[in-house]
């Protein structure tokens, strides 16, 4: 029976089995897909943050341990690739006598470098000036100092006499927060910051001139062991990785019994990046929980098509004998074939999918692919199967001479479960971004995630809740707007506008629904494309407030980059280059990053965005600059630990390049800024380069910011070229700061993710205002066909088949793409802290947004010609056969 059951059913309702199978098989794709993002963007981010980690240990021995048994416990938990012992000695300060005067700074450490260091650990140190054997300076250091090589630094130490050395470089500490923590001191007790003045010798002289000082002053001399592991061993997951992480640092702590102490970067590297996951499970709800529901809800549509169908089979079946459980197993048989057809063809998409769109590999395990086959199956079932029970229990033998379509409200618009619906995502909206909530925080300039899962309720409670009230506000008009939608359709339908209009009034129920898929698949993709656009749009704008520019030049105070500025400006593709000054500045003791820019100019070069500024200006923020010569700006961060207010005099200590002394400055405050191009997350202060060139003496600029309009890695390959033969100058492009972005916590790759989805929402839109549509179309031939047998000529028989198109397409456009930007832009508000800056306006994809317009007139034309051509033929079969 079921054999000869599914044969007729292949035969005669060929085009719903198929669309059934095609809507199964789009869930379970795009339900494998997701997956598949979540378990690459997890696996990822656990990679890219520990190629991160310069130094994985960090161990300092305790006083009189066993160094070799302390090396043998550190090899013996781990599998290590590097270990290097590095020696930390503490010095009141250093000494340097250039230009006839003298300079000397403040406490500092001296470090003791192996020479095998610098090649196991490359991160830690950036070489500027000079060679990397022999005594380095730290770049701060040779500038309080004024010293570069060749000159001669004295070391002073404690309790015993002052040394001399000749440098040999000066380096770029990197690293310098991790390698300067206190270890075995609880959180928050350790100094916020690393020693201002640094020097670098190599072990053996190290320890030749701090030998004495460590036998009279113990506690001012330590030693550690920096180590590397062999990261293959560790799980990908970031959950699983950080536990791993953390057992193995207890294993050495348990081995070496209190011998050493241990600072495990690694472990706390992937602590962060245990919360940076629920990032991207906060993504994949955001953005794909939408597309899952719509590809249901599609499924959905296309069984529930031919629900009349089947209610009249099941009707005829019963007439003949059939018992309620012996029709059930029939539609429990078409339920498995579609689902089982649905589920394989899904899998099979969503692994060809996951490969070309994510870069990811669906099939490597079992878990993914089986669940998305059990969802698949599952929805199939609760399409065909949950309708056939309940019309098998609730109807009688009149189900067969039931019409088409049903006038009972349905209970969401009974109960107002739209209006709840939008009320519910106000609330919601307003809780969370309206009052501040940020997904991201950065105290102290560290990224960390703050997930509110109720903040995820807001855009999808507006989705749905639009759809509805599309839906009800489109019913109304079917039954109370006849004239206003006889005129709409009189364009498509002519004198027979009136007729048409009068026959949607009583098919209400079915085309309220096809308009709310159809605006459902719209607002989807639209709010999809605009957020991925958004997102692009201030990912590059977040790329160059990191780089500063499309392309930056650093420099130093003893090699600025504004010496080759003539050169870089006349480069081919250069629009604009502008010297921007780095120097230093005391608050109080607090030595802060000062930058000196021409307000006039430095918009040429790079943009200055109003969230930049906290008065929300950036035009008027720097006018009040230009027209204060001794104005500053004054961070967030400052201006908070200070207690400092707009139009406030505060005197800074700025170097001097004719002594090299630090000498008192007067500022006054005109504005608070928060974020500045190159400057970092925390304290920093911007003024007029021409009040610091004259208050210090120098009008170098150790920084050129360019504007290319070409391509900048080309333009920043040509000006490596131009500054080859000078040493200290370091060029970049926004390129790679948008690759190292995108390896940060704000950026899990939305790349494949948002491909994958503006590719189905396409597709989803196409079968919404395609398939469903013929489906429909379909499932009313015998209508059609009397028509044809009263005489209907073709043009009067397409009025209703392109006017039904008309109004589902256009319809649904319309309120799908209203509501797609509105939910476009819940989405930004509330994911604000993603952005850095955040975005001023949305970016609006035109192209994308009138591919789906193309796309959704594209399926529906095909529809409706298709049943256009059908209506025509077998009339007398089509008649019989109702």
């Amino acid at each position: 029976m079921y054999r000869h059951w599914l044969i007729g059913l292949v035969r005669t309702g060929s085009g719903r089995l198929m669309g059934t199978i095609g809507g199964v098989a789009l869930t379970v794709a795009f339900i494998a897909c997701l997956g598949a993002f979540l378990q690459s963007s997890a696996a990822g981010m656990t990679a890219r943050s520990i190629a991160q980690v310069p130094v994985d240990w960090q161990v300092q021995l305790q006083p009189g341990a066993d160094r070799g048994a302390v090396e043998a416990a550190i090899r013996s938990a781990a599998a290590v690739i590097g270990l290097q012992s590095i020696g930390y000695a503490d010095v009141p300060g250093f000494e340097a006598t250039t230009g006839g005067t003298v300079q000397a700074t403040g406490g500092g450490e001296a470090l003791g470098i192996e020479p095998g260091y610098f090649g196991q650990f490359p991160a830690q140190v950036r070489r500027l000036v000079g060679s990397v054997d022999g005594v380095l300076v730290a770049q701060q250091t040779a500038a309080n100092l004024h010293v570069t090589v060749g000159d001669q630094v004295v070391i002073h130490r404690h309790q015993t006499s002052d040394v001399a050395v000749t440098v040999a470089g000066i380096v770029d500490l990197t690293n310098a927060d991790a390698m300067f923590q206190a270890i075995g001191v609880a959180p928050g007790v350790a100094p916020q910051a690393p020693p201002d003045n640094v020097m670098l010798l190599p072990m053996p002289q190290w320890r030749q001139i701090f030998a004495q000082q460590g036998a009279n002053r113990p506690d001012t001399v330590r030693t550690q062991f920096h180590v590397s592991f062999d990261h293959r061993d560790l799980p990908a997951d970031p959950v699983a990785a950080s536990n791993a992480a953390t057992e193995l640092g207890r294993n050495f702590e348990a081995r070496v019994a209190g011998a050493a102490l241990l600072a495990n970067n690694l472990a706390a590297r992937l602590e962060a990046v245990r919360e940076d996951a629920l990032y991207a499970r906060l993504v994949f709800l955001f953005l794909g929980t939408p597309g899952a529901v719509l590809a249901i809800l599609l499924t959905l549509a296309v069984a529930g098509a031919g629900r009349d169908r089947r209610r009249r089979d099941q009707a005829l079946l019963r007439l003949r004998g059939a018992t309620v459980d012996a029709v059930l197993r029939l539609a429990a048989a078409e339920a498995i074939l579609a689902g089982v057809g649905g589920a394989v063809l899904g899998v099979l998409l969503g692994a060809l999918a996951a490969h070309f769109l994510l870069g990811a590999t669906l099939l490597r395990g079992v878990a993914i692919p089986l669940l998305s086959a059990v969802a698949g199956l599952a929805l199939s079932l609760a399409a065909i199967l949950l309708p056939a029970w309940h019309d098998a229990r609730s109807s009688t033998i009149a189900a067969g001479r039931r019409p088409i379509g049903e006038h009972r409200t349905p209970f969401w618009a009974r109960g107002y479960l739209d209006l709840v619906l939008l009320a519910l995502a106000a609330a919601l909206y307003w809780r969370s971004a309206a009052s501040g909530y940020q997904v991201v925080l950065a105290p102290e300039g560290v990224a960390a995630t703050a997930v509110d899962y109720t903040a995820f309720l807001a855009p999808m409670t507006l989705w749905i809740g639009l759809a509805l009230l599309a839906m009800r506000l489109v019913g109304v008009g079917l039954r109370q707007g006849r004239p206003v939608l006889a005129k709409c359709l009189r364009p498509v339908a002519g004198r027979l506008a009136d007729v048409v209009a009068a026959t949607f009034g009583r098919q209400g129920r079915r085309l309220t629904a096809g308009i709310g898929l159809a605006a459902l698949a719209f607002a989807f993709a639209s709010s999809t494309a605009i957020f991925n656009a958004t997102y692009v749009a201030q990912a590059r704008v977040d790329a160059e407030l990191t780089n500063g520019a499309d392309v930056t030049v650093t420099g130093t105070s003893a090699a600025p980059a504004s010496q080759v500025l003539g050169s870089l400006s006349r480069l081919p593709g250069v629009a604009a280059a502008e010297p921007m000054q780095h120097r230093y500045a005391y608050v109080g003791t607090d030595l802060q990053d000062l930058y000196g820019i021409d307000p006039a100019r430095i918009g040429r070069a790079t943009a200055m965005s109003d969230a930049y500024f906290a008065n929300g200006n950036a035009g008027a923020t720097l006018a009040d600059l230009a027209q204060t010569p001794d104005g500053v700006l004054v961070s967030q961060e400052t201006v908070n630990d200070y207690q400092l207010s707009r139009g406030d005099s505060i005197n800074l200590r700025l170097q001097n390049v004719a002594d090299h002394q630090y000498h008192v400055v007067p500022f006054h405050i005109v504005g608070v800024v928060r974020e500045f191009p190159t400057a970092p997350k925390d304290s920093f202060l911007v003024a007029n380069a021409a009040y610091i060139a004259r208050q210090t003496g120098s009008a170098a600029g150790e920084i050129v910011l360019v504007r290319s309009n070409g391509d900048p890695a080309r333009i920043a390959l040509a000006a490596r070229n131009a500054t080859a033969d000078i040493p200290g100058l370091k060029v970049s492009q926004i390129g790679d700061a948008v690759a190292l972005i995108g390896s940060s916590l704000t950026a899990v790759d939305l790349a494949g993710l948002t491909r994958l989805e503006l590719i189905f929402a396409l597709v989803m839109l196409a079968a919404s205002g395609g398939l469903v549509l013929g489906l429909g179309f379909a499932d009313r031939e015998r209508s059609f066909a009397i028509l044809v047998a009263l005489g209907a000529r073709p043009r009067q028989l397409g009025a209703f088949v392109w006017s039904e198109a008309a109004l589902v397409i256009g319809s649904g456009m319309v309120l799908g793409l209203t509501a797609g930007t509105l939910i476009a832009y819940v989405l930004v508000k509330l994911l604000t802290g993603v952005f850095d800056p955040p975005p001023e306006v949305l970016s609006v994809p035109w192209l994308y947004l009138a591919s789906l317009v193309v796309t959704a007139a594209a399926a529906a034309l095909v529809a409706s010609t298709g049943e256009a051509m059908r209506s025509r033929t077998h009339v007398t079969d089509k008649l019989r056969g109702g």
